[in-house]
C-alpha cells in the first residue's frame, strides 16, 4: 500500500517553475531516493510535500496524498498535527535549522513532548537515547550545549534525532549524511534502514551519493529542471542506467583509476526555473542529441532492458549508451621542492573547561593533541576522520584562525604562532580556506559579487596572473575577475548580484570555493569542499583544483569524509583520531595497504556503488570525548584487537617502509 502518493505536482515562484509535474509513489517501509542536480527541484519537491514552501511559492497544480488524504486540501492546523509525527524531515542545512538560542537537548524534548507521552526526566532521558543512537559522544554534556559549540557533522545528527523523535510513518530525509564521515554515515544509515524494516517507515532520501543510493534505496527517480527523467529499481538503475543524464552522473565518479586524469562532466548548467522549454529539458547538454529532441517535449515511456519497472522520459529507442572517462591530462609527476610549504609540530589546541561563579578551569578539551605532519608545494594532503576527531580545528589553526595552545606552524618557512594579527595580514593572501559550512561562511546581506571581491579588495589581489596576481585596481577589474571566477565553479557570471539566499547548498559551495580562490592563493585548506555537491558538480570542482594545482602548483590540505575524492585527488594521506594522527603516507599506502584498525574500519564503511559489503568488523561504541581521552591508545576501547599493552601508554610511531607511519603496536 502507498503512504505517500504524489501527482502531477507543480510549484511556481512569480514566472520559474522549479518543480513542473512530478509525480512518484511510496510505500509503506520502502525507500525512494531522489537523485539530481543542484537547483532540479529535489528540495523544493520536499518543501511542497510538508506544506512549508516560501511565501511567494505556490502549489499550482497536482495532488499529494498522505494516507490516502490529500495534504493540500488541509488547513495549516491539520498540517501541525502531521509535521514531526506523521511525517518527519531531515532539512539539508542543519545551521539555518536548528534554534542558535536553545540547547540541543530543549530542541529534542520539544518535539518529544508534541509527539508522545514522555514528559519531564523521561523526555530528557529519551532526547540523550537519541543523541546516542545517531552517534553523538558524551549525550548527556551535549544535552546541554548549544548547536554553535557542535561541529557541523554532529549539528546533521542533531537534526536526525529531531526528525527521529517523533517516530514519524513516512521521513523525508534531504542530504542527511552530507556532512558525516564515514563510519557514522554507515551508522545512520543502519538506524534508518532498521526503522524502515522494523516499523514500516517509508523513506524519501534526496541524495546525491550513488553508493549511499546503492545501500538504501529500493526505487531510485532521477530529477532534471523540475521533472522526472527516470525511474526503475535500485538493481536495474545501477545495472543500466537508460537517460543520458543518469548516464553522465555514473560517469563523474571520481575513483584511483582516474587520479591524474580529468573526471567526465555534464557542459553547462542546469537551465533557470523560469526558462521556458520546447523541446527536451537536458537538450542542450546531451550528446546523443537528435533534431526531435528541440521541437517537442519527450514522453514518458518503459524502458525494454530485460529489467521491470523502468522508465524514461527520453526519445532514444533504447538505453543511452555508457560515457567513456574524459580523455585525462597527462599523468605527470609534479617536481616536488625539497622543503616543504607547510610544517606543522605537535600541534595542540585545547579549550579549557570552566565551572563556577569564578569561570576557574577544571580540565581541557583536547581537540588538536600533538598533530605533525608535512605538506609539500603542489601536493595534496588529505586529513580524513570522524567528525569531532579535530580536523577542522586543525586546519583553522594552521591558519591561525585559531591560536594553538602549543607547537609550531611554519609557511614557506615563516613562523605563525608568534606573528601577531597585523603581521599576519600580508600572509593571508598566501592561505586560504573553503569552510565546511557555505551558509553559515557567506555574508547575507552581500551579493555575492561583493562576497567575492572583498578578499582581493582587502588584500590588493585579483588579477588573472596566477599567485600573486595583478591588483586589481578598477571595479570593471573587478567585475570581469568576479564573472570569470563563477563561471570556473560551474555557475553563471550574471549571477554576481543575487544574494546567498537565492542559492542552493551546492551553489552556495561553489561561491564559497570562488571567494577562497579570488587571491591566488598557495595553500588552500578546503574543509569538506565537495560535500555539499551532487556528483556532475563535484567533478567540476575536482577539475578544477586539480587543474589550478597543475597550473599555478597549489597545495592543498584536503579535509573530508569522502573517500573516492581522497583517491582520486590526494598525493598523500593523513588519519585523524581524537585528536592526532593515527597513521599517515602515500595515497596508496594507506587506502591499498591499511595498517591501523582504525584506517581499515574507516575504508569498510565506505559505500560502494556496486552496494557490496565490507567483511572488515564496522566500528562499535562512539569516539571517546576529547575532554576524557582514554588512557594509552586512544582507539583501545574500540578496537577489535586491543588487549592490555594497548591500554598503558600511547603508541609510537612505527615506519612501513620511508613514508608509512602507524601509531599501533598491533600494526604488521
Amino acid at each position: 500500500m502507498n503512504i505517500l502518493s504524489v501527482r502531477d505536482l507543480s510549484i511556481r515562484i512569480g514566472a520559474a517553475r522549479p518543480v513542473d509535474g512530478i509525480s512518484f509513489d511510496i510505500a509503506a517501509g520502502e525507500c525512494y531516493a531522489l537523485l539530481g542536480e543542484s537547483g532540479c527541484g529535489k528540495s523544493m519537491t520536499a518543501l511542497g510535500i510538508m506544506r512549508l514552501l516560501p511565501v511567494a511559492a505556490q502549489v499550482t497544480g497536482g495532488t499529494i496524498a498522505f494516507e490516502g488524504g490529500d495534504l493540500l486540501t488541509l488547513p495549516e492546523s491539520g498540517m501541525r498535527d502531521l509535521r514531526g509525527g506523521g511525517i518527519g524531515m531531515i532539512f539539508q542545512e542543519p545551521a539555518t535549522s536548528l534554534n542558535p538560542v536553545l540547547t540541543v537537548g530543549r530542541q529534542i524534548v520539544e518535539a518529544l513532548e508534541l509527539h508522545s507521552t514522555l514528559r519531564g526526566g523521561a523526555a530528557r532521558a529519551r532526547a540523550e537515547e537519541l543523541l546516542d543512537q545517531v552517534g553523538i559522544p558524551d549525550p548527556k554534556r551535549r544535552l546541554d550545549e548549544y548547536p554553535f559549540q557542535l561541529s557541523g557533522g554532529l549539528r546533521q545528527r542533531v537534526m536526525i534525532a529531531i526528525a527521529l523523535a517523533g517516530a514519524p510513518r513516512l521521513l523525508i530525509a534531504d542530504e542527511p549524511t552530507t556532512a558525516l564521515d564515514v563510519t557514522i554515515q554507515a551508522q545512520v544509515l543502519d538506524l534508518l534502514d532498521e526503522l524502515r524494516r522494523k516499523q514500516g517507515m517509508a523513506l524519501l532520501l534526496i541524495t546525491h551519493d550513488l553508493g549511499v543510493v546503492a545501500r538504501m534505496a529500493d526505487r531510485v527517480g532521477v530529477m532534471y529542471a523540475g521533472q522526472l527523467v527516470e525511474e526503475a529499481p535500485r538493481e536495474a538503475f545501477f545495472a543500466r542506467p537508460a537517460h543520458p543524464y543518469s548516464v553522465r552522473l555514473f560517469a563523474a565518479l571520481p575513483d584511483a583509476e582516474r587520479r591524474g586524469g580529468r573526471l567526465a562532466t555534464i557542459p553547462g548548467s542546469v537551465p533557470p526555473a523560469d526558462a521556458r522549454h520546447g523541446g527536451c529539458r537536458f537538450v542542450e547538454r546531451c550528446s546523443e542529441v537528435m533534431p526531435v529532441c528541440s521541437t517537442a517535449p519527450p514522453p514518458w515511456r518503459v524502458v525494454d532492458t530485460g529489467q521491470a519497472g523502468q522508465g524514461v522520459r527520453c526519445f532514444l529507442p533504447g538505453a543511452a549508451p555508457g560515457v567513456a572517462p574524459a580523455a585525462g591530462a597527462d599523468d605527470a609527476v609534479l617536481a616536488v621542492e625539497s622543503r616543504p610549504l607547510l610544517e606543522v609540530t605537535d600541534l595542540q589546541v585545547h579549550f579549557p573547561i570552566r565551572r563556577g561563579v569564578l569561570q576557574r578551569a577544571v580540565g581541557a578539551v583536547r581537540a588538536v593533541d600533538g598533530m605533525s605532519l608535512r605538506l609539500m608545494p603542489g601536493r595534496t594532503l588529505a586529513l580524513v576522520g570522524e567528525s569531532g576527531c579535530g580536523k577542522t580545528t586543525a586546519g583553522k589553526a594552521m591558519l591561525q584562525l585559531l591560536r594553538p595552545t602549543a607547537g609550531s606552524v611554519l609557511l614557506d618557512g615563516v613562523e605563525l604562532t608568534t606573528r601577531s594579527a597585523g603581521e599576519l595580514r600580508p600572509l593571508r593572501a598566501k592561505m586560504q580556506m573553503v569552510f565546511q559550512d557555505p551558509f553559515a561562511s557567506l555574508n547575507p546581506r552581500l551579493r555575492i559579487g561583493d562576497i567575492i571581491a572583498e578578499g582581493m579588495q582587502a588584500l590588493g589581489t585579483g588579477g588573472t596572473g596566477g599567485n600573486g596576481g595583478t591588483r586589481a585596481r578598477t571595479s570593471a577589474d573587478l567585475a570581469i575577475r568576479t564573472g570569470s571566477l563563477l563561471e570556473q565553479v560551474g555557475l553563471r557570471a550574471d549571477m554576481a548580484s543575487r544574494y546567498p539566499h537565492e542559492f542552493s547548498g551546492g551553489q552556495r559551495q561553489r561561491i564559497a570555493i570562488a571567494r577562497a580562490l579570488a587571491v591566488n592563493p598557495q595553500l588552500l585548506i578546503c574543509d569538506e569542499p565537495t560535500s555539499a555537491l551532487d556528483v556532475s558538480v563535484q567533478a567540476q570542482i575536482l577539475n578544477l583544483l586539480s587543474d589550478l594545482q597543475r597550473d599555478l602548483k597549489l597545495t592543498y590540505l584536503f579535509i573530508t569524509h569522502n573517500i573516492a575524492v581522497v583517491d582520486y585527488l590526494a598525493h598523500e594521506v593523513a588519519v585523524m583520531y581524537l585528536g592526532r594522527v593515527v597513521e599517515r603516507g602515500t595515497a596508496d599506502e594507506v587506502l591499498r595497504q591499511p595498517r591501523h584498525p582504525y584506517t581499515k574500519a574507516l575504508l569498510a564503511a565506505v559505500p560502494r556503488v556496486d552496494g557490496a559489503r565490507s567483511e572488515v568488523p564496522k566500528l562499535v561504541g562512539d569516539m571517546p570525548s576529547p575532554a576524557k581521552p582514554p588512557a594509552g591508545c586512544h582507539f583501545h576501547p574500540r578496537c577489535p584487537i586491543a588487549d592490555e599493552g594497548c591500554r598503558r601508554s600511547y603508541p609510537a610511531e612505527t615506519l612501513f617502509g620511508a613514508t608509512h607511519a602507524v601509531r599501533c603496536i598491533k600494526a604488521v
